[in-house]
């Protein structure tokens, strides 16, 4: 196919809102036209998380005025669109829904092609929009919801080498940071925080390094924050600012190592793949955590892989990543109809053992 199309994508999988234009030769480089987000922060700052029933009726509010704008970024009309992708899963089944159907109502009205998406595709294939990166490259998707690690072999062909048991990362800095009484979203916070303390002070455990494999899991890590902030309250009446920064860099530092080791061992095998041009990609939310890129990097530059991290708009969701996956499918023959359905679960390799339990931004995939 040679041919350029511009296609409109829409990702409400979440707390996110998200509208992109693209423009491009399906199966090649994309220009992203237009990326509009609309968050909820303040919609759910009240209940220290987020809550489905008022993420779902924000969605369905706010998807058109986000589809609006980014035509008008885009200096284009609905009539300029060639096709629509959408995320069709996973997440919170109320906000993929709405996401759905206005995209069903918009390719129905146009009359051009729906493409779903996975969500999860969408991080994975990150690196190929911005970087061009090749295939078979690892992805580590670490996020509020999700964290595995995947070879991808091509646009919906990924072999999952391992991930968490159960709360993922940006699942445990969201906890860490209500224990602590720092606001959401979490990760900012707690990184903020963990600037100014002493990593050292506090050992805290890092979960399953002492077992084989790429399987992670952060629950006890929560658990132990929960126990030191109280001892601490115990002992002293209260939390004082060097605690809480102290207690912040401690857990930054046992997330890094664990991310670090397990991704060494996933490099491992990854590299029997592919030898001579390896490329660990990392993406989703957590990524944006500045000393877990670091500690990335640093495994990447001892084992003489290359690395690659989108730019931070593009690490948390957005829909210009939907809409490039999307491409990807058009440009393999990847169709749906108005028979497309919301997906809560939605794995990327279908043919490993379903991971345990479930994140707050989405049930495990």
């Amino acid at each position: 196919m040679s041919d350029q199309i511009t296609l409109l994508g829409l990702e409400s999988s979440c707390d996110d809102t998200a509208a992109a234009v693209l423009r491009g030769v399906p199966g090649q480089r994309a220009e992203i036209l237009s990326s509009v987000v609309a968050g909820q922060t303040e919609l759910h700052a009240p209940f220290g998380g987020v809550v489905p029933e008022i993420a779902a009726r924000a969605h369905a509010e706010k998807l058109d005025t986000c589809v609006e704008e980014a035509l008008t970024e885009a200096a284009l009309s609905l009539n300029d669109i060639d096709a629509i992708a959408v995320t069709a899963g996973p997440g919170l089944i109320g906000g993929v829904l709405s996401g759905v159907m206005c995209a069903k109502g918009l390719a129905l009205g146009l009359g051009v092609p729906l493409i779903g998406v996975n969500h999860l595709a969408g991080h994975a294939l990150t690196p190929r929009l911005t970087d061009g990166v090749d295939f078979p490259y690892l992805m580590l998707l670490v996020s509020g919801g999700h964290c595995q690690f995947l070879i991808a072999h091509g646009p919906e062909e990924f072999t999952r080498l391992g991930g968490t048991i159960d709360d993922a990362p940006g699942e445990a800095f969201d906890k860490t940071a209500r224990l602590l009484g720092l606001p959401q979203p979490g990760g900012p916070s707690v990184e903020a925080e963990a600037r100014t303390g002493d990593a050292k002070r506090f050992r805290f455990p890092r979960p399953l390094l002492d077992r084989d494999g790429c399987d992670m899991s952060f629950s006890g890590l929560k658990t132990a924050i929960l126990r030191t902030r109280d001892q601490l309250v115990a002992e002293h009446g209260g939390l004082h600012v060097t605690d809480r920064a102290d207690i912040c860099a401690g857990f930054q530092a046992a997330v890094v190592d664990v991310l670090s080791e397990k991704t060494r061992r996933a490099l491992g095998v990854y590299l029997q793949i592919n030898p001579d041009s390896p490329t660990l990609a990392v993406a989703g939310g957590v990524a944006a955590n500045g000393a877990i890129r670091a500690g990335l990097e640093t495994v990447c530059a001892d084992l003489d892989v290359a690395f690659t991290a989108p730019p931070l708009s593009l690490c948390t969701d957005n829909a210009a990543m939907i809409a490039y996956a999307g491409m990807e499918r058009f440009a393999t023959g990847g169709r749906d109809d108005m028979t497309l359905v919301a997906r809560p679960r939605w794995p990327l390799d279908q043919s490993a053992p379903a991971l345990l339990g479930g994140g707050r931004k989405g049930a495990k995939a």
